[in-house]
């Protein structure tokens, strides 16, 4: 991966930074003393609670007018993209995330990363890039964040420093103040489209291939109990929501997460969500209880958003007891460790249970694994589709079904390779071929 400096140049993320290394933080801002100036006016002018009764075209007009207002009073002279740049920027402050609403609206950015209030970083098609904009000071990351988290009555402060929380269009916001964040408030917010992928989408990105989606949609119509994993980043959610888009209509669905973002498409989907303590300490409702509780709702089918601690036996002793067609994610770096991991999560659950019991558990309950990397190019593909085949003493059996193959790195610094049949026919081939479902010949064949 390639982090793109704002002065053209490119620097890989592993150079040490030093006192010949670009100065990795934005420019200052000419027009700061101005726009803090009108802002801290208008904010004495109007009342903006009690503006929220208005269509937000109408409070864009009325604060736009105030700030035009307020820019001829102070007799402050001003080109006209000056004049434009204080009037839309102010307006972002008041109204919305100040300097992180134009990336937020941007629909090329999938990832903003706030390090420092002069430090803020995009992702764009897995590239890292430093941005322009730029917070005031940290109190005026802090003003932002609390307009992140009040709505939702989530806190943040030292006695409790860490948030997730997410955005009003789904978004996924990770927030982490002093003491715990040692130079500044950070801000982390995993964007969303707002029209979700589709198959078709990851098919042009080159994430899966026609072959492999004809086979996945089979195994969800089929029924079969599917893990995604991947590292942070890899496109796991993505996947899991192209998945879940397979699932008949006619099916009653529930999602469990912290917190909610998948976004499902069928008309019957019941969305569970964790909850943090509140600010006696109490209230706390963890994955674990929701799985627990999904399991009294007659659901068809059971998504766990990602499985990190104790839910994960839950989720086994669901799919275990008739929920087939469950899906679910976990970070890995491999199929193999993504059943270690799992594994690790059930011990955590605190009960007295044998290794293989535990792993006889999971043998049953799933069927395949898909895993997902980001590769050195950030482009993000399916790497492997592979089989849970059994037991065999005291370790499970795998066998990989589709695994993608590296040829190399062309001029162009993009990744080479194809995701192919390994030349292997998955066991639970049968299953799907009892539902009716017909796979393409020689989809397995060796290529």
């Amino acid at each position: 991966m390639e982090l793109k400096l704002t002065n053209g140049t490119k620097e890989s993320l592993m150079t040490p930074v030093g006192s010949t290394s670009p100065r990795l933080e934005a420019p200052p801002d000419p027009l700061a003393d101005i726009k803090s100036r009108i802002q801290s006016q208008l904010l004495k002018q109007l009342d903006i609670a009690k503006l929220n009764h208005r269509s937000p075209s109408d409070m864009q007009s009325l604060v736009s007018q105030a700030i035009t207002t307020l820019l001829r009073e102070d007799d402050i002279v001003l080109s006209r993209q000056e004049r434009q740049q204080v009037i839309a920027e102010v307006m972002d402050d008041v109204l919305g995330l100040g300097p992180l609403e134009p990336l937020i609206q941007d629909p090329t950015i999938s990832e903003v990363m706030v390090n420092r209030p002069n430090q803020i970083y995009i992702e764009r098609n897995g590239i890292l890039y430093l941005s322009d904009k730029s917070f005031r000071d940290q109190n005026h990351v802090m003003r932002i964040i609390d307009r992140i988290i009040s709505p939702l009555g989530r806190r943040v402060d030292e006695g409790s420093p860490m948030v997730d929380a997410r955005l009003p269009d789904g978004s996924r916001v990770n927030i982490v103040v002093p003491p715990v964040a040692l130079d500044s408030p950070t801000i982390t917010i995993r964007k969303f489209s707002k029209d979700p992928f589709k198959a078709e989408d990851l098919i042009n990105f080159g994430t899966l291939t026609p072959e492999v989606t004809e086979f996945l949609k089979a195994c969800v119509a089929a029924r079969l109990n599917l893990v995604i994993s991947g590292g942070t980043g890899s496109g796991k959610t993505t996947l899991l929501n192209v998945l879940s888009s397979f699932i008949p209509w006619t099916e009653r669905v529930v999602t469990i997460e912290d917190p909610a973002e998948l976004q499902m498409r069928q008309p019957h989907v019941v969305r569970l969500e964790t909850r943090p303590p509140n600010i006696e300490g109490k209230g706390t409702i963890i994955q674990r209880d929701l799985v627990r509780n999904a399991l009294r709702m007659r659901p068809d089918r059971i998504i766990v958003g990602e499985v990190r601690t104790g839910e994960a036996f839950d989720m086994l002793q669901a799919m275990n007891t008739g929920h087939d067609g469950s899906l679910t994610t976990a970070h890995a770096n491999s199929p193999r460790d993504a059943l270690a991991r799992i594994e690790n999560m059930v011990l955590m659950a605190g009960l007295d249970l044998p290794v293989k019991a535990i792993r006889d558990q999971m043998a049953s309950a799933f069927q395949a694994i898909i895993h997902l990397s980001r590769l050195q190019d950030g482009s993000r593909k399916v790497t492997h589709v592979t089989e849970v085949v059994g037991m065999e003493g005291q370790i499970i059996t795998l066998q990989d079904i589709f695994e993608f193959k590296q040829e190399g790195i062309g001029i162009d610094g993009k990744v080479r390779g194809r995701l192919r049949a390994t030349g292997l026919r998955p066991k639970f081939i049968e299953r799907i071929e009892l539902m009716g479902i017909r796979l393409p010949q020689g989809i397995f064949t060796l290529s």
